[in-house]
């Protein structure tokens, strides 16, 4: 005759599926914890970041801007598969959490788009600087993730992350160095002969 307890669980039964049911957080320290938190939002960050490159590309004037827009969307499906490393050594899913500054930084980009004029260096050089702003916060998030994964001891996830660091700083030195060359000059010349034509449309009207 089967035992009347042969469908449930004992007492210490339950005790051992508690246990071993615990989630992974509750062994986590806290500065893991927050570690893991900063993964999320750079994990969510990167990816926003692909869709927004595909709009800077098509809204910038010169071949240059457009090759360093497309070249920077290449290297970000990278940093996605790093993150997705990361997130494999520590023994967890990779998922994003919301990043309301990234968000709003590319809001801040799609605002500039729609307030320069299409085919102009005054749209590259605004473009220029939305894509710097992105590439401050994602070197900040990237070095503060370095220091953390070297003081836990995750050497393996540090060296990983180091990389993409690198990646963003020579990112950021290029846009400055296309800015530098002649955009933003020929921005400036834009603006000058902009204001030029209007002083002379008010001359001649005036004349008139």
């Amino acid at each position: 005759m089967a035992s009347k307890n042969s469908g449930t669980k004992t007492g210490s039964q339950k005790s051992r599926g508690a246990t071993n049911g615990q989630s992974k957080e509750s062994k986590q320290s806290p500065l893991e914890k927050f570690f893991l938190d900063q993964l999320k939002d750079i994990y969510y960050a990167e990816q926003q970041l692909l869709k927004a490159l595909k709009e800077m590309k098509a809204a910038a004037t010169t071949e240059e801007l457009e090759d360093a827009f497309e070249n920077h969307h290449s290297q970000t499906e990278r940093h996605v598969k790093r993150l997705e490393k990361v997130f494999e050594m520590l023994g967890e899913e990779a998922e994003g959490k919301k990043c309301e500054a990234m968000d709003g930084l590319i809001k801040e980009g799609k605002t500039i788009i729609n307030e320069t004029k299409k085919g102009t260096m005054t749209r590259d050089a605004a473009l220029i600087i939305a894509a710097q702003k992105v590439e401050h916060y994602e070197i900040a998030s990237y070095g503060g993730l370095v220091q953390l994964a070297v003081t836990m001891g995750k050497n393996n996830a540090a060296s990983l992350l180091d990389k993409t660091l690198n990646e963003e700083e020579q990112t950021d030195q290029l846009l400055t160095d296309i800015a530098e060359s002649y955009i933003n000059i020929q921005a400036d010349e834009e603006e000058e002969g902009s204001r030029r034509t209007s002083d002379e449309m008010v001359e001649a009207e005036a004349a008139y």
